[in-house]
């Protein structure tokens, strides 16, 4: 039974905001030109800022020392590339207990404004990075990046590299899958050598020092250096950061003989508070992730943690398979799915989630999350693999035809008569039952698997009339759907980005690149509410929110496996809905 929430548990929710009092490394007064005792270090990771507010903002490095000892390390703030006109200044000391990075909330800071920072150690001084601070009041628009699943021997990070060239951006949005956790060879790793993107280290992570080692190689990546030291990141985790298909309690990706997960996950999450710009609530919490963001009074973007801190186990349909029959109980699956009591988010972070859009006025309620909330239901023989998506495609059109020549339909043409004589045969009494079974959920990792509460979050910004959008990642493939309730009414859009470098459903369904097109236009059909899919390319997307409306502009690269590449303008594809209205229409 779960227990009920408290005044006390309310109060702690409701501090869980941006201005929340937090662990601040460094607000130590002037900076200092001590030697570091002979040690020598210098900048080799770049530098980062994140997590902005309307007064302040993380900002992060990491220094290399030479040999291990404490380092100290002077930040500075100043609104001008020169740093003449300094506005805030500190210095603070970083070790290996904390892998030698450095994280500063440098707080007294103007809403709204940019600024620049770096770091000085010894007489090392790093690179200038730019940032900015959250606007507040009334303001005519925002501008986000979002992107998600970098999968560093997967191929090159021309993603990143794209969005370090776009000067307008307000802010990046990164939705998880920052690393992957997998052993040299594994996924995605086909041309790992040939592009000298093989992974370090070698075998899987398991470790602290595994983990750390591989954030350091991820961020030696030039690109990701030049996005990070450009615009501020609010991030959240996906999986991947601790083993694939993670939740609250274990890991598909992590098995009998591979140690304690819960060890393995705090070990995960401590390296990725070091090594990413994110805003602890206190020092030393390294679970809790969920935080709002008030751009103005234009946007309220709410971070949330789906997959590891209240996520029950996610449904597997092999367990729901008749061995005898191949067949599916529906029943008892639709009555797991659907089960109240079955969480994503957890109690408390739900609470929160509902007080933060019943209390906000933001003209627009921003979901920022991991995994798919649109109802991506399939062909049951689609969503359990007995059919290819051409297959069903085919045996549906022909059963269709025969229909019609049952029926005496007369606008029967030779073609299709001929086409049915051809292929008759396929129309076998198995195939014809596999057409027969009820559309599924395709992806129970993602809201599907969790639908009592998709309804519970839905029915809260449906009460207040929210504009509601909802972003995600972790497919790997782009996609815009129309969210809507169990009982079809429409109450706000989805907007999914592609990869940085992972392989899509292109990977795994085995789709010849010239079938691309037909394919997405056959999922697009078959999925009710689904108004947009790229099953293929690999890139970002963008969000530009107005009063009037948000668009989003998915934006692609040609190639991730040379370094030089275009932008696949061919491809890039544009959406928008309309202030009040739920819908998604093609933009120009």
């Amino acid at each position: 039974m779960k227990r009920p929430v408290t005044r006390r548990d309310f109060l702690a929710m409701s501090a869980k905001g941006v201005g929340a009092a937090v662990v601040s490394y460094g607000l130590m007064g002037c900076s200092s030109d001590d030697d570091n005792n002979g040690i020598y270090a210098e900048f080799l990771h770049g530098l980062a800022s994140g997590d902005p507010s309307h007064e302040a903002v993380i900002i992060w490095t990491r220094v290399t020392p030479e040999v291990d000892g404490d380092i100290k390390v002077a930040w500075e703030v100043a609104t001008d590339s020169d740093f003449s006109q300094l506005v805030v200044s500190g210095d603070t000391i970083t070790n290996s207990e904390r892998d030698y990075t450095v994280k500063v909330d440098a707080v007294g800071l103007e809403a709204g404004t940019k600024y620049f920072y770096r770091f000085k150690t010894g007489s090392k001084t790093s690179q200038a990075g730019m940032t900015k601070t959250l606007p507040q009041g009334a303001i005519d628009s925002v501008k986000l990046a979002v992107m998600s699943c970098a999968n560093f021997p997967a191929g090159y990070f021309n993603v990143y590299e794209m969005a370090s060239r776009m000067d307008d951006l307000d802010a990046v949005i990164h939705l998880g899958d920052y690393i992957y956790e997998y052993a040299r060879g594994e996924y995605a790793s086909e041309r790992a050598a040939e592009m000298q993107r093989e992974v370090l280290p070698e075998g899987e992570l398991f470790s602290l020092s595994d983990y750390r080692t591989r954030y350091g190689q991820y961020r030696s990546d030039l690109s990701l250096q030049k996005l990070h030291g450009k615009t501020p990141f609010i991030t959240v985790w996906d999986d991947h950061e601790v083993a694939n298909d993670s939740w609250r309690d274990g890991a598909e990706n992590h098995n009998d003989g591979e140690g304690d997960f819960d060890a393995r996950k705090e070990a995960a999450l401590q390296a990725y508070f070091e090594w990413l710009p994110i805003r602890p609530w206190r020092e030393g919490n390294n679970e809790e992730i969920y935080r709002s963001f008030q751009f103005g009074d234009l946007v309220d973007l709410h971070m949330l943690d789906t997959r590891l801190l209240g996520r029950d186990k996610p449904l597997d349909y092999a367990e729901y398979m008749d061995p005898a029959t191949g067949g599916l109980d529906s029943a008892r699956f639709m009555a797991d799915v659907t089960d109240t009591n079955r969480t994503m988010l957890g109690q408390e972070q739900q609470a929160w989630l509902q007080t933060a859009l019943l209390t906000s006025t933001a003209k627009w309620q921003v979901l920022g999350q991991q995994v798919l909330m649109g109802q991506m239901m399939l062909p049951a023989a689609i969503a359990t693999q007995q059919l290819s998506i051409p297959e069903f495609g085919q045996l549906a059109a022909l059963a269709q035809i025969a229909a019609r020549q049952a029926a005496g339909d007369p606008t029967l043409t030779e073609d299709e008569l001929t086409y049915l004589a051809f292929f008759a045969d396929k129309l076998t009494p198995e195939a014809m039952a596999l057409l027969q079974l009820p559309a599924i959920p395709y992806n129970l990792d993602a809201w599907d698997g969790y639908a009592y509460e998709r309804e519970v979050v839905l029915a809260t910004a449906k009460s207040m009339g929210k504009n509601l959008v909802v972003i995600a990642g972790d497919t790997h493939n782009a996609w815009a759907n129309v969210l809507k309730d169990a009982g079809g009414e429409p109450v706000g859009v989805e907007f999914a980005t592609s990869s940085v470098s992972s392989p899509g459903l292109e990977y795994y369904l085995g789709i010849d690149e010239k079938d691309i097109p037909a394919t997405e236009e056959a999922i697009v059909g078959l999925v009710d509410n689904l108004a947009y899919a790229n099953l293929m390319n690999r890139g970002l997307m963008t969000l530009t929110f107005t009063h009037d409306e948000v668009r989003s502009d998915w934006r692609y690269v040609d190639t991730i496996y040379t370094r030089a590449f275009t932008e696949a303008v061919e491809r890039n594809f544009s959406m928008v809905t309309k202030a009040g209205s739920h819908a998604l229409e093609a933009a120009s």
